[in-house]
């Protein structure tokens, strides 16, 4: 039988077009701007928070300054992340570096939560035993800078994390952090209108639980990449039967579909196709890209198509199912086999009765 290779990058293809690097290289340096604004952002401020929680008591206000602190550490490993990725494509690595941001998006995911049970864990001994000194104005203050500050950072990133999960990670902590600043101005309030010291600590305890749970998506996304599973936005029954509808095209087997980074999906199949012509295949090979491009925007395309046994389609007046047709096959190879034993027996016989 003839058998047919396709490779198709659209990213790191040899035709691909001036235009679509030039794109692909303002998105990153967009990104890399993005990044550095929000942390530097994030790391001065953090700073003069962890002054004013030190000289205020306030729990609330530590735990929000060394949020911030790890906040720095983990856009750090973003930026970083965004600079291999730009890295273009090799033989070593075919589909370039774009899954070291899963990776990154993975550990600032893993980071939050973390810092979620830290938190919630310090919040529970300061419920036990209530400070007697906080200084709530102080606090206050600080608390509401903070949240303008992280604040500019969340819409900074909003528009760009829908499409990146390095960037959704980033999002993530400026997100956690302005909710850390909400909780810490209510806990400000409560300690200096009503006295209520306790509420440095409950408050602390609610921001946790709403950080860790925060992370949890992110968390689930990531692994599910890194792990190679099909991305749950995507229909396979739908693309195996998008596949089976091209004329020509008898059976599709082995279909498989993942995630290379976000928004960047692979797929692979064999074809079993009636034409015995290799212009026809190449013809319908170039139509299912197309299609498999424009209707569920998957880029890379990995076919393998092969022609069907000639006799086998010749007595098909039109194209079957692929289960009658793979179902014929396997009656086929029955019949020839029972064909076989019964020959096996006769000469067996005829052995017998000669002796």
């Amino acid at each position: 039988m003839f058998h047919h290779h396709h490779h198709h990058h659209s990213l790191h293809c040899s035709h691909c077009s001036d235009v679509d690097l030039e794109g692909n290289a303002n998105t990153a340096s967009h990104k890399v701007r993005l990044l550095w604004t929000v942390l530097v952002l994030v790391s001065s401020f953090s700073i003069a928070e962890l002054w004013v929680g030190l000289s205020s008591h306030s729990l609330s206000l530590l735990a929000d300054s060394g949020h911030m602190l790890s906040d720095g550490l983990t856009l750090g490993l973003a930026l970083m992340a965004t600079w291999i990725a730009q890295r273009p494509a090799n033989r070593q690595a075919p589909f370039g570096y774009r899954r070291v941001e899963v990776l990154a998006a993975l550990a600032n995911a893993l980071g939050v939560a973390t810092l979620a049970g830290w938190l919630g864990w310090e919040a529970v001994m300061r419920l036990q035993t209530p400070p007697d000194d906080i200084l709530s104005l102080p606090m206050l203050i600080t608390a509401i800078a903070g949240l303008g500050v992280n604040s500019l950072n969340a819409w900074l990133l909003h528009k760009d994390s829908h499409d990146d999960l390095n960037l959704k990670g980033a999002f993530l902590h400026v997100v956690s952090d302005a909710i850390s600043s909400v909780g810490v101005i209510l806990a400000a309030i409560a300690v200096w209108k009503l006295q209520w010291n306790w509420a440095d600590g409950a408050i602390g305890l609610g921001v946790a639980i709403l950080i860790g749970l925060g992370s949890i998506p992110l968390i689930q996304q990531s692994l599910g990449i890194l792990l190679e599973r099909a991305p749950s936005y995507l229909d396979i029954e739908a693309i195996q039967a998008h596949l089976e509808s091209f004329e020509g095209v008898a059976v599709v087997a082995n279909l498989r579909v993942w995630s290379i980074a976000l928004q960047q999906e692979a797929l692979l199949a064999d074809l079993k196709v009636f034409t015995q012509d290799g212009m026809e295949r190449d013809r319908l090979l170039s139509q299912i890209q197309a299609s498999l491009k424009q209707t569920f925007d998957i880029h890379e395309v990995f076919l393998q198509i092969t022609a069907v046994d000639t006799i086998a389609s010749s007595t098909a007046s039109e194209k079957p199912q692929s289960k009658s047709l793979e179902t014929s096959f396997a009656l086929a190879e029955v019949e020839s086999f029972r064909q076989a034993v019964l020959q096996e027996a006769a000469i067996a016989k005829e052995g017998i009765s000669q002796g």
